[in-house]
């Protein structure tokens, strides 16, 4: 599957370092999924930055959440026989 990016001038281009067994399995998997190293790249940094939004949003819903001290949670652990 190759990712469709549509206008090739508005890509932007940028130098990254792989390190050499890193860049060869990206080599690899592009060769045997019919992908340009870009468009796995593109895709892998995609899925991260998703990941970090969600988060930050699960984060952010929970914000008005009482605080629990970490003792707290123990006892209450250990009284329902959880520890």
């Amino acid at each position: 599957m190759t990712l469709d990016f549509g206008d090739m001038s508005s890509l932007k281009r940028a130098t990254v370092y792989f390190d050499p067994d890193l860049h060869t399995a990206l080599r690899v998997k592009a060769a045997a999924t019919d992908q340009s190293l870009s468009d796995i790249v593109n895709a892998a940094v995609r899925l991260r930055l998703e990941e970090d939004a969600d988060d930050l949003g699960a984060f952010d819903s929970r914000k008005h959440e009482p605080n629990l001290a970490f003792e707290d949670v123990l006892k209450d652990l250990r009284r329902r026989g959880k520890l």
